[in-house]
């Protein structure tokens, strides 16, 4: 009986070393390639070695995702301190950290960036959720509510619209939007708190189809008074590197949300230029729906939730397990862990926008 007993301690030790060695190899990669000991993701494409409040944001997230709670722990703890003056209850994280000067590593903007701010919200709370920590539960909902407080405006016209930032982004009567900035699932789960989220999960829903007139979102765009979007301005529209995590988001919506079927459809022109090119491009004028470009590897992997036909899936899949971003590749890097992660089944979203982990999957490629 003793050495029954050895013997199956043993053997769920090894087990536990395991799975803890194998939960998500391609976090445990992005780590080792971005991420510092103290929690800071590091942009190395820039010669400052830039942090930005996005990179913690789905840091924090993969970091959920993966049942990483020391990491996760490390990741909020330096955002909080560098870029919230110590306190994400009372302050919005400054969007850009970097070095100054040869002697001076600080805050290099102290703007807020919307995007960032949500992700860490929602991830606070559902880490408060999933791991039963209230502490973080009260600090989500403090930074939702300064979210409401300096980033949410009255648009006349829409009604209540996330601007991009608190600062630069609002005029007397025109706005500036990033269609990318709000998850719709995220827009979702919030509505459990009431106003103004519940108008904002539809106005923002107004953002994505209204302004993709023949199937691509643009990176950025203006709405005026009386006059609305402003879809052909002097500067062309581009579909690019903000636009790409639009198709994404929306392909990681739950099957049952009845916004995504309405999405993926006026999403159509995109996902077959990928069907039929085999990679999403890198550009595409949203005014007239001209491609340009190839898409890195990441865009590829952003369209794996999206597309809804397997065969170019499978195709898509393969360019991405032959085609790693490698280490000086952050934003490619992550669209490649939000796809390929979720392509893996490794986490869902529910129909509220909670997150859904598959904690139990281990050492899987």
């Amino acid at each position: 009986m003793n050495r029954l007993r050895a013997l199956l301690l043993m053997t769920l030790m090894l087990a536990a070393n395991s799975f803890a060695a194998c939960t998500w190899p391609a976090w445990s990669q992005f780590k080792k390639d971005y991420v510092s000991t103290g929690g800071r993701v590091i942009d190395p494409g820039d010669a400052r070695s830039i942090t930005t409040s996005e990179g913690q944001s789905y840091a924090l997230f993969f970091a959920l995702a993966a049942n990483d709670r020391a990491g996760f722990a490390q990741i909020l703890n330096w955002t909080q301190n560098n870029l919230a003056e110590g306190d994400l209850s009372a302050h919005l994280p400054a969007w850009l950290w970097g070095k100054k000067n040869e002697d001076a590593w600080t805050v290099l903007d102290t703007n807020s960036a919307s995007d960032a701010d949500v992700w860490i919200a929602w991830s606070l709370l559902e880490a408060g959720r999933l791991w039963k920590e209230p502490g973080y539960t009260t600090t989500g909902r403090a930074l939702l509510k300064r979210i409401v407080a300096e980033e949410v405006v009255n648009v006349p016209g829409l009604g209540s619209m996330l601007l991009p930032g608190k600062v630069g982004f609002a005029e007397e009567e025109t706005w500036r939007f990033n269609p990318s900035y709000l998850p719709p699932q995220l827009a979702h789960y919030f509505t459990r708190f009431g106003a103004p989220w519940s108008t904002l999960r539809e106005t923002n829903f107004r953002l994505l189809m209204e302004t993709a007139p023949k199937g691509f979102s643009p990176d950025w765009v203006r709405y005026q008074k009386d006059k609305g979007w402003q879809l052909q301005p002097e500067k062309t529209l581009i579909s690019g590197y903000d636009a790409i995590r639009v198709y994404l988001w929306a392909g990681m919506m739950h099957d049952s949300d009845p916004q995504k079927a309405r999405l993926l459809t006026r999403f159509k022109p995109m996902a077959a230029i990928a069907t039929k090119n085999g990679v999403p491009p890198e550009n595409v004028d949203v005014a007239t729906g001209k491609a340009d470009g190839t898409g890195a590897t990441g865009f590829s992997a952003a369209m794996l939730p999206f597309l809804q036909n397997r065969d170019a899936q499978a195709v898509l899949r393969q360019r991405v397990a032959d085609n790693p971003p490698g280490s000086n590749a952050y934003y490619s890097s992550m669209l490649t862990l939000f796809g390929q992660g979720w392509d893996q089944h490794r986490f869902r979203f529910t129909s509220r926008g909670e997150l859904q982990p598959d904690w139990g999957q281990a050492c899987a490629s």
